[in-house]
């Protein structure tokens, strides 16, 4: 465990009115107004980079209600912030709430939150500062509620870096903590999730024999090369893929989105390098994607070479919807099936690490990461109603 990080919640900027019931859209602005980019999207030396000022805030909010906080550092300046609520009794029953708290980048305008009838809007608002406004508001109700449960930890894990690298939920997996629940906040319109599809980004690189642009004749153009690889994967490879169907998730994906190749007009290129984005599906890895493209480009006498590119794997969510607390859950939120979303988060990081988890929170990932991100206030407020509702039915 890393040291702990010990946030003074009587330093002025630091000071919430105890006598306060938190509100969720309030909170939510102030969190907006915090900026937390994560730095692999920021310029060297950007004040508005890292989470360590927003984990200060929230860290200092909630210790005005009595609750345990914690900031464990996953790199300088990056803390997790870990917030705990502990049973009177005998812990038999453990439930983690996870948002994240970097967001990506935004122009300083979009810093500066605005409530328009019923929605708020700034950087992070849906993705995913609105899921963490209600999971803080939440906390700070049960604080003040003498009949909450009896033998269940409630522990808040806030993650950094969920945007880049999720460094912050695999160190949290990796340091042993088990749980019966995890809900991983992330905008999924208040439906429970149980099925999110993994992500892999794969390099193919295209080599031939540079020669002079007068004389191409001379020399092996692997532009072109690269031109019937796409080609291939648009069509046939698509055409495999679609024909693969999971009952929450549909089909898999791929998305050639980079390319590069050439140095000038004039001289035929010896190299050209595609990066796609495929969407996995459950019971496909990494591995087993990389040889089905090695295989597909052999049998259409494609030559490239395929590499998976992310330093660490992102695989797929394909919780049991069955079991009791996830069924709770579901009642809860007056849904009768499961959902499934398209993006990868980190739920799948705790999954992977034995912890059984589900994806919730308000807003739409359509709205999320684009110029007027924003989140309703009817579902930051339903949000808190869900969550609220079953914790109070633990034991």
């Amino acid at each position: 465990m890393r040291p702990l990080v010990v946030v003074d919640p009587d330093k002025p900027q630091n000071r919430y009115k105890q006598d306060m019931a938190l509100v969720p859209d309030k909170l939510l602005s102030d969190l907006v107004a915090i900026p937390s980019v994560n730095p692999a999207f920021a310029a060297a030396g950007d004040r508005n980079a890292g989470e360590q000022k927003l984990c200060n805030f929230i860290a200092a909010t909630l210790s005005k209600y009595g609750i345990e906080v914690e900031l464990r550092n996953i790199a300088k300046g990056r803390p997790n912030l870990i917030a705990c609520i502990k049973p009177a009794q005998k812990t038999r029953c453990r439930v983690i709430l996870a948002p994240h708290t970097d967001t990506v980048a935004g122009s300083p305008d979009q810093f500066i939150p605005r409530k328009t009838g019923d929605r708020i809007y700034g950087r992070g608002a849906c993705d995913t500062k609105g899921s963490l406004a209600a999971v803080c508001t939440v906390l700070a109700q049960l604080a003040l509620t003498p009949t909450r449960p009896t033998h269940t930890e409630i522990l808040l894990a806030a993650f950094a870096d969920e945007e880049y690298a999720q460094l912050g939920s695999r160190t949290f997996a990796k340091s042993g903590v088990r749980a019966d629940l995890a809900i991983v906040g992330e905008p999924t319109n208040l439906k429970v999730v149980t099925a999110h599809k993994g992500s892999l980004w794969i390099e193919f690189k295209t080599r031939g024999k540079a020669a002079h642009g007068s004389t191409p004749h001379h020399g092996k153009n692997a532009i072109y090369e690269m031109a019937r690889l796409i080609g291939c994967i648009e069509t046939d490879y698509a055409s495999i893929l679609s024909s693969r169907q999971h009952p929450l998730l549909g089909s898999p994906t791929i998305s050639v989105g980079t390319i590069h190749g050439g140095i000038q007009p004039n001289t035929v290129p010896d190299e050209c390098e595609i990066i796609a984005d495929r969407r996995t599906l459950p019971g496909e890895t990494d591995t087993t994607v990389c040889r089905e493209l090695k295989a597909f480009l052999k049998a259409n006498r494609l030559h490239a070479s395929v590499r998976s590119l992310k330093p660490a794997p992102c695989p797929p969510l394909n919780t049991n919807p069955e079991i009791p607390l996830v069924r709770m859950l579901l009642d809860c939120a007056q849904q009768p099936m499961p959902g499934g979303v398209d993006f990868f988060c980190d739920a799948a990081v705790l999954a992977s690490a034995g912890i059984p988890s589900v994806v919730f929170g308000p807003g739409n990932i359509a709205h999320a990461h684009g110029p007027n991100e924003w989140v309703s206030i009817r579902a930051l407020d339903a949000a808190v109603g869900v969550l609220k509702n079953f914790l109070m039915r633990l034991p």
